[in-house]
């Protein structure tokens, strides 16, 4: 923690810390009761000290499906893929990384890294010793989740790549993951809003098309709030659910994340190890398939397609009126997708 804020936002949250004196905060219980289409408990494991939550649902000793949210979301995001799968017996494993979702919320910034959340994740493969895997990551869960099956191979069966990327020297960044990048930043619309005058729910609200820009920015100027549907308004709560009263500090997590992309934080972004892993990948002989919002400018349609070239085994799959968060919104297809590829 490094400002007065951030050192008052303290004194009020319930502030621990781990045996190695990392400060953490941890989400009230009561804030997830009730969330809708979420009906499995929770599961913890602990990293460096930290609890860190998953959610393990279906038979567990069915094919298994693991999904890695990306940034600012948490298991949550996938809800409608493992309601799907889990109805055709799959066991599906849905971890939250430190500094979402139900688990532990790391407050200092610095203690972020990707290669910290890469370790993260191997820890809880080996943990629940997960063999056999479909891999379906998204966002920043595809450098985290890709880096598992190019380090250890063996534990996975299938990948499942949806609106994500792999940084290589030539890779060409959107022009909106440089604004949204820039937005991050001290002085950015979210690093200077968020989670003042924007809460993590209301961005999602955005970024799934369930309210225009017009009426997010009536939210950022504190102008009228924009009327939610009862089911829409259950959407909000639950994206809002993690970081509820944990201010500014508590968001450190979603925080480090756009300003950990490798254009800009080649270190912290681990900008060398993504390459390692995208080339390991490359040679890649097991199913792979591309399921692709097509209404992303962030990835483009025409990064994925290009992406699934490089195997002569992949399927390519296009969703054109989903977005980048395309589990949220197309849930139930993306694994009635997956189901028809696997069952061939």
């Amino acid at each position: 923690m490094n400002t007065s804020t951030e050192l008052a936002e303290a004194a009020i949250m319930d502030v621990r810390e781990t045996p190695d004196g990392v400060p953490f905060a941890r989400s009230a219980a009561a804030e997830f009761a009730g969330l809708p289409d979420l009906p499995w408990p929770p599961n913890y494991l602990t990293f460096e000290g930290l609890r860190m939550h998953y959610l393990d649902a279906g038979p567990s000793d069915g094919p298994v499906a693991l999904l890695l949210h990306g940034m600012p979301t948490w298991s949550y995001l996938n809800r409608g893929i493992i309601a799907r799968l889990v109805t055709g017996g799959w066991r599906c494993i849905a971890p939250d990384h430190i500094g979402f979702g139900r688990s532990d919320k790391v407050i200092a910034d610095g203690w972020y890294s990707i290669a910290r959340h890469v370790r993260a994740m191997a820890h809880l493969i080996a943990e629940l010793d997960l063999r056999n895997v479909t891999l379906f990551c998204q966002d920043w869960g595809g450098p985290i989740g890709l880096a598992q099956a190019a380090e250890t191979p063996e534990r996975f069966a299938r990948l499942v790549i949806m609106n994500t990327w792999l940084h290589t020297p030539d890779y060409v960044y959107t022009q909106a993951l440089r604004r949204w990048n820039e937005g991050w930043k001290p002085e950015g619309l979210f690093g200077a809003n968020v989670p003042d005058r924007i809460s993590i729910g209301w961005l999602m609200m955005l970024a799934t098309g369930r309210i225009s820009r017009d009426h997010f920015f009536s939210v950022v100027q504190g102008q009228e709030i924009p009327v939610l549907s009862a089911a829409d308004a259950a959407v909000r709560r639950a994206y809002d659910a993690p970081f509820a009263g944990l201010g500014h500090a508590g968001h450190a997590g979603p925080r480090r994340f756009p300003l950990s992309l490798p254009f800009d934080n080649p270190e912290g972004g681990a900008a060398d190890a993504q390459t390692r892993h995208f080339n390991a990948l490359l040679g890649w002989e097991k199913p792979v398939h591309f399921i692709w919002g097509g209404a992303d400018d962030v990835f483009t349609t025409e990064r994925g397609q290009a992406w699934a070239a490089r195997y002569r085994h992949a399927t390519f799959d296009l969703l054109p009126d989903a977005g980048h968060f395309l589990q949220d919104t197309h849930g139930d297809r993306i694994a009635e997708l997956f189901l028809a590829h696997a069952e061939r």
